[in-house]
This record gives structure tokens, sequence and C-alpha cells, in this order.
């Protein structure tokens, strides 16, 4: 249970958050016409008739579309209802041509499912599961375009008819981190199956946050609903401001009004838009031109079939393989990262150097070097033979990043850019313990002093014999010898 709380005036209260998720159908085509999807055309450029609401149109549903809103659900574990419905919800907006949306509402696609997450990323065995009350699917509307004339506002109609998944769950979120670790895990789950590219900066993901606050164990109170929110960053924010305003109001004895609220990045406030509507306002009644849904048993198989490994069995996977929870946290929670890390493991690389390599070092190099994570020169492949000579002694973890930072700027091989700039280090002992005792031999008086209880030393041993090495001695190595020769 969260332990976040508003603190009032008159005591403590409970914030109940709840998210309308929006995300875009990956599909070549809407979902009742065959208009293309492509993000950034120019506007009106993909409209088909259907999409404009010509007379005489019929929508034809779009077997993609309905395919991945079934993975979808069955990669949250949810209910697949094999008969579903598509139903008119009427509403007036000048990006609706149809004056209706069609939607989902009494039979969805989608049943019950859950989602669990992780609302402290540095302890991400501290878990809570999230239900979701419904998948269903439906047409975008189009977009209004006010900053193209001084008096007037264009519409834009390519997004029109584009195929959402309303992903809808249940009140069981209690504080900001719940709320953002559900959309990050949703995102991931999304990008994993393939059906949502989870692009909210692009508008593909957005999200309605329902807000109310109760005093602890009451009853629930009225909600807000704030649409169309971005980011993560931005619906915590809506939960944070929208919690403390309602308190805020309760405790001034003002009622709080069941409505729907935009919020504004610029402030971090919201404020009111209109009232909020109930089902009956827009007047559902099942859509004329389109048959119900039936899912054979056959396309369902197929679905499960075509599910890759999900984030959650994929981290149970690297945790099974040595790799500490918060790495394999890390490692999980983006597709494109889990698959370049397969692809390192393949090469025989060990688990736990490889992941401490991919969430601790790459990072710092390729930031210090503006150079994005998917840069075609940031292979696996090479990383893999850089972590071979660091396992098999031949350069030193330290060397491993500078060798490394010399691939990003000359390209070719890791073990030839060692080879060629003398960075080999050796690990013949027999060299090694030469070198030592030389050493030990040139400082009698401070062997003497460790032996006597001055253990820092070892530091300076260590520094001289890597010096009269010119630094290619196995750092492991001259630590054991010394060791073994200090304490004789």
């Amino acid at each position: 249970m969260s332990d976040y709380r508003i603190q009032g005036e008159q005591g403590e209260y409970e914030v109940v958050i709840g998210l309308e998720v929006h995300a875009q159908v990956v599909s070549k085509a809407k979902l009742f016409s065959g208009a293309a999807t492509a993000f950034g055309a120019e506007p009106n450029t993909q409209v088909s008739l259907v999409d404009a609401a010509m007379p005489g149109m019929l929508p034809v549903p779009n077997r993609e579309c309905i395919r991945q809103a079934v993975r979808t659900g069955m990669a949250i574990e949810a209910k697949i209802n094999k008969w579903s419905r598509f139903d008119r919800k009427n509403y007036f907006y000048a990006d609706l041509p149809q004056g209706y949306q069609i939607s989902q509402l009494y039979h969805p696609l989608v049943g019950e499912g859950e989602i669990t997450v992780s609302p402290d990323e540095k302890n991400p065995d501290k878990t809570k599961t999230i239900g979701v009350e419904r998948i269903h699917v439906e047409q975008d509307a189009g977009k209004l375009m006010h900053d193209q004339h001084p008096t007037k506002s264009y519409v834009d109609l390519n997004r029109s008819g584009v195929a959402l998944m309303e992903i809808v769950s249940k009140p069981d979120m209690r504080s900001p981190a719940e709320a953002g670790a559900y959309i990050r895990k949703l995102r991931s789950i999304l990008r994993y199956v393939g059906s949502c590219d989870g692009n909210m900066e692009e508008g593909s993901m957005r999200a309605d946050v329902n807000v109310s606050v109760r005093k602890p164990g009451e009853e629930f109170g009225t909600r807000t609903e704030t649409k169309n929110v971005n980011s993560v960053r931005f619906v915590m924010q809506v939960i944070e401001y929208e919690a403390q305003r309602q308190v805020e109001a309760i405790e001034n004895g003002e009622a709080i009004v069941q409505e729907t609220r935009l919020f504004d990045p610029n402030t971090g406030t919201t404020r009111t838009l209109r009232s909020k509507e109930d089902a009956h306002d827009y007047r559902y009644f099942p859509d004329p031109d389109l048959l119900p849904l039936e899912l054979d048993d056959a396309f369902l198989e197929e679905c499960r079939a075509s599910l890759p490994e999900l984030p959650d069995a994929k981290l149970k996977r690297y945790e099974d393989l040595g790799i500490s929870a918060y790495n394999a946290a890390v490692l999980t929670a983006e597709v494109e990262t889990a698959a370049w890390f397969d692809r390192l493991l393949a090469t025989g690389a060990e688990a736990k150097d490889a992941s401490n390599w991919v969430n601790s070092v790459l990072p710092g190099i390729l930031n210090a070097k503006d150079v994005d994570f998917a840069d075609p020169r940031n292979t696996p492949e090479a990383s893999a033979e850089i972590l071979a000579m660091v396992a098999k002694g031949e350069i030193s973890k330290g060397q491993a990043k500078e060798v490394f930072d010399l691939y990003l700027d000359e390209g070719g091989s890791p073990a030839d850019i060692v080879e060629k700039k003398g960075m080999k280090q050796t690990s013949d002992t027999g060299a090694i313990e030469a070198k030592v005792d030389e050493v030990l031999a040139a400082n009698a008086d401070k062997v003497a002093e460790f032996k006597a209880g001055k253990e820092a030393l070892f530091g300076f041993f260590v520094g001289q014999t890597m010096k009269a090495m010119q630094g290619k001695a196995n750092p492991q190595v001259v630590n054991e010898i010394l060791k073994a020769k200090l304490s004789s």
C-alpha cells in the first residue's frame, strides 16, 4: 500500500487514480478504411471517403488492428472476448466528420487483465499489481489547427479514423509514482508486443488522468478527468496538482465537480474544459453498419503464438543468470536495449559483467561523446570483444573504457586497437613476480612498516610494480603476488 498522502489542515487525504490510455495501433491502414497512417504527412493527404464521412461510405474493420488489440490483451493476461460489438458514440466536434465516433462501450474486445509495476525504480522487488478494466478499439478524431490563421481554425483529417486501443485501468493507483510506473510499464509492454510505438510526443500514446481524493478508508470522492496528457512526467504533475487543488477546495467548503480538465505544461496546472459527460449523454447504440466481431480459436492461437518474450519473463530470465534485480529492470525497460543485450549474451559474454558494462559503463562513454545508443558503431559484437579481453586479463576494466572510446573514434576492431596501441597487459606470473621482488628489495624499509601494521602501503607497492611493468601487468595478478609475498 502506498504511503503517499496530501496533508490538509483537517488531516491526511488519500489520492485515488485511474488512467485511460489511448494507444495508436501500429497498422499501415486505419481502423475502417485503407487510408495511410504515417505520422507527419501534409494535412488532409491521408483521408479516404470513409474518413471524411462522405454519404454512402461504409466502414470495413481492419483485421490487423483487431489482431494487435487481441495480442495486447493477451500480453496482460486479460480475458479476450470472442464476441464483441461496435457502438456509435454521438457528439459534435469540428474534427469529427461523422458526428459520432465508432467505439465499444457495452461489449469490448478485451476484458479484465492486470499489470504489475515497480513504483520505486531503485527497489524493483517491491511491486504492485494494477487492474485493467478493459481494452476497447475505437477510431480517432481529426485535429484542429489553431495556428494557421489569425481568426480561423483549420481541420486536418489525417488522424481521423486511425485505430486506437483505449486501455482503461481500475482506480487502483494511490500515488504519482504508481501512475508513472504504470504508464512506463504499459508503454514497455506495447512496444515489446509491437502493437503501439509508445511515442507520447507524437501523440500515439496519451492518457486521460482521473483523480479524486478521500480520507483514508472512506468512500471514493468525486473525480475529475484531465484529457490528453502526453508524457509520464506530466501525468505525475497532473496528479500532484489536482490532488492538492481538490483537498484545498474540500477544506474551503467547496464541492468537487465531475468535469473534464486540461493540463498546462507551462504552469503545471489544470483548468476546466467542460462538465464531464456520462454514457447516456452520448446516446450510445450499436453501429448498424458493422456486424459484431466473432473471433475463432485459430485466430486466437495465431495471436498468442506471435507474442514475443515479454518484459516480466525476460527480467526473470536475466535474474536467473545472476543479474541483479535493478540491472535486469533497467535492461528490460526498453525493447531495443533488451534486444541489444540478448545479442551480447549470444556471443558468450558473462551475464553479470555484461549487464554492468551496458548499464554503467556504456552510457557514460556514449553520453560524453554525444553518441546515441542506437548508433551503428555501438554494436554488441564490439562490446563482446572488449569484455572477452577483460575476462582473459589482456586489458583491465579501466583500459576497456579507453579501448571503447578509441573504437568509436577510429572504428575497426577493438582487438586491433589494443594491439596497435600496445595496451595488452601481461598475466605472466614469472615476469610479474620478478618485478615484485625488485620493488620489495628496493623498499625494504616500507616492507618493514607494512608488516608492522601500516597496511595503507599496499597501494604503494602495487603502484611501484605497475610502474616497473610500464602499466602492462594484470592488476589482479599483481595484487595476488604481492599479498603472498608480504604475508610470508
